[in-house]
């Protein structure tokens, strides 16, 4: 984070709290809603920049905004794919919706990209929890598809149902 930061001018500095989410119990939803609108406009202003996005995707997580939270930290990773933060949160993020496969390969891919001890603990810490679901026969949603043709198929089959019915 510490690009971005640099380079946010610092009147934006100072409006921006360093970090809201260390305990999610003591940020207000007045405030939250002040600092993701922040840091929207923060994005806007520096498009490139993937330390904002991942700070606004755990702001968005922090909001129970599950499809922004995910859109930014996509976007933080497409900007940077080497960026380690980025890379955990959004395996973070699937870990806690309990998409286990994908959770352990994003955070696989932060293990890869670990620069220090402490991110390669972080990252190692995530992977063993996700892991441990996973072997304790946790249930794992995989995203596959769309349930169009599924809905369809049951949807006619009520229907031929329903005719059948009539027609005694």
């Amino acid at each position: 984070m510490s690009t971005a930061i640099a380079t946010i001018s610092s009147a934006h500095l100072q409006q921006i709290p360093v970090v809201p989410w260390r305990d999610p119990h003591t940020v207000s939803p007045e405030e939250l809603s002040g600092y993701i609108a922040r840091l929207e406009r923060a994005c806007i202003a520096q498009p490139a920049s993937a330390d904002l996005r991942t700070c606004l995707g755990m702001a968005y997580a922090m909001n129970y905004d599950v499809y922004k939270s995910m859109d930014a930290l996509e976007s933080a990773t497409s900007l940077d794919p080497e960026h380690f933060w980025a890379q955990l949160k959004y395996g973070e993020l699937h870990y806690r919706l309990r998409a286990l496969n994908r959770a352990e390969e994003e955070t696989r891919k932060a293990l890869d990209l670990a620069r220090n001890p402490w991110e390669l603990s972080l990252a190692r810490k995530q992977l063993q929890e996700i892991r441990k679901l996973i072997r304790d026969s946790t249930r794992n949603i995989e995203w596959r598809g769309a349930l169009a043709r599924p809905a369809l198929f049951l949807s006619f089959l009520l229907v031929a149902l329903f005719a059948a019915m009539l027609w005694r």
